[in-house]
């Protein structure tokens, strides 16, 4: 009796423990859910194998031991792996960028447009005066003979000008005196929104100003500067005749004390180079237009000279061809003797060796542009008015050409105007090159006054 009372005293203890246990066991479980708050760390870990752009070295040991660092102290667990990657994936600019080398150039090709013309053109009546109120469709035009549709038209409104004035200082005395007495009106010619350089030329070109406003108090002192005296020219006999020996009697020296060099029966005089560097200034003029902007003005070269040309480093063709690379204009009024009817009408003559009496007209007629001949001050000082008016009014179509935009090959342009009678003179350029600089450049837009 007493042995079952002990054995079911034993079986009652045993079954109080089985019920304590699940309990113990539930009040651990909500103790260990609660996290403690993080303890402050010192030092991150894997902080020392990060590259910047590029990441830990080994994402996978730092992940585990970042994992077992918060397990130890109770805080909540890190992010997984896939999370970090979709992580990186989701932020561009958090990915490391891979190293571009020469090679992965050749897989990209870039295709640009640079097939746009534009040609500037004049149309006069047979009493050399402007026409007006020209329309696209009164225009034809041919680029090597073949006809091409106009998808751009300027009727003629007054653009903005970018000019560089090119003043000839190898002029005469007489000649250079009149041009002086003249270039007081040449900035009252200009429109306020036009841009101005000048520059002029003696035995060189020289830039006197770069581009300015054309009613700044900069080109007055610029022109004002350009003004000089001119050459005086040589006496007769100077250089020849009886006047221009020694001791020399029918070529022979009958004093040789006088000679100049033994072994030499005479003395040779040479006369000094008469240089006229026209070409020369030109091309510098054009070299400082190209740096204004096409898309705002319309370049051009005003030069005021008698067209003289001797002793240039750079022969004409090569600057026609840099003008008509670069869409520039070149605009004259010719001062002088040249200027006289009659006077350099054998200019197709010229002599190898011998300087060019009047090369304006050449430039004139390959850029598009054109130029006055006048000799006399007050006529001089209305052909500035004239010939600006011209430049700032021409007709300016555009096209696109179907020819390859990089050959560097001349193309001729032919413009006609059709409907309004045959005696019309319309003055464009002969033709062009083609230049990837200026081709994508639409057209310079009609200025208005500020």
């Amino acid at each position: 009796m007493v042995k079952a009372s002990v054995l079911a005293l034993s079986l009652g203890f045993a079954m109080l423990g089985a019920q304590a246990q699940p309990q113990a066991g539930s009040q651990t479980v909500v103790q260990q859910s609660i996290p403690d708050a993080p303890r402050p760390q010192t030092t991150l870990p894997g902080a020392g194998k990060v590259t910047p752009g590029l990441g830990s070295a080994s994402s996978s040991g730092d992940d585990a031991s970042v994992g077992a660092s918060t397990g130890a102290t109770g805080s909540a667990p890190a992010p997984s792996t896939q999370a970090a990657g979709a992580q990186a994936t989701a932020d561009p600019a958090e990915q490391s960028q891979p190293a571009v080398t020469t090679s992965d150039y050749k897989t990209f090709t870039l295709n640009v447009g640079v097939n746009f013309v534009q040609v500037p053109f004049t149309v006069k009546d047979s009493k050399n005066s402007l026409i007006h109120g020209l329309e696209a469709r009164d225009i034809r035009v041919y680029e090597n003979g073949n006809y091409q549709p106009i998808v751009r038209f300027n009727r003629g409104d007054r653009s903005a000008l970018a000019v560089a004035l090119v003043i000839d200082q190898s002029m005469s005395t007489d000649d250079m005196t009149r041009v002086n007495n003249s270039l007081g009106a040449l900035q009252a010619a200009f429109a306020p929104f036009d841009m101005v350089a000048v520059f002029d030329y003696n035995n060189g070109p020289k830039e006197v100003t770069t581009f300015t406003a054309a009613q700044s108090a900069r080109l007055t002192q610029a022109i004002e500067m350009s003004k000089a005296p001119g050459r005086e020219p040589l006496l007769a006999g100077s250089l020849d005749g009886p006047l221009s020996q020694t001791t020399i009697v029918n070529n022979q020296n009958f004093d040789p004390n006088t000679a100049a060099n033994r072994g030499h029966s005479s003395m040779q005089i040479n006369a000094p180079r008469d240089l006229h560097t026209l070409n020369d200034a030109i091309f510098e003029a054009a070299k400082a237009l190209t740096k204004m902007d096409g898309r705002t003005y319309r370049r051009v070269i005003y030069v005021i000279s008698n067209g003289n040309e001797y002793g240039s480093q750079v022969k004409p063709k090569d600057v026609i061809h840099y003008l008509q690379t670069n869409n520039i204009s070149v605009f004259g009024t010719i001062v002088g003797e040249t200027a006289l009817w009659g006077i350099g009408t054998l200019d197709h003559l010229h002599l190898p060796g011998m300087m060019e009496d009047n090369i304006l007209p050449q430039y004139a007629k390959a850029t598009g542009g054109n130029f006055d001949s006048e000799f006399r001050t007050g006529q001089i000082e209305k052909s500035f008015a004239r010939i600006v008016e011209e430049a700032g009014n021409q007709y300016v179509l555009g096209y696109y050409t179907h020819l390859n935009p990089l050959d560097n090959k001349y193309r001729t342009i032919e413009v006609k105007v059709v409907g309004h009678g045959n005696d019309l003179t319309i003055m464009t350029e002969r033709g062009y090159y083609p230049s990837a600089v200026d081709a994508t450049r639409p057209m310079a837009p009609p200025a208005t006054a500020p």
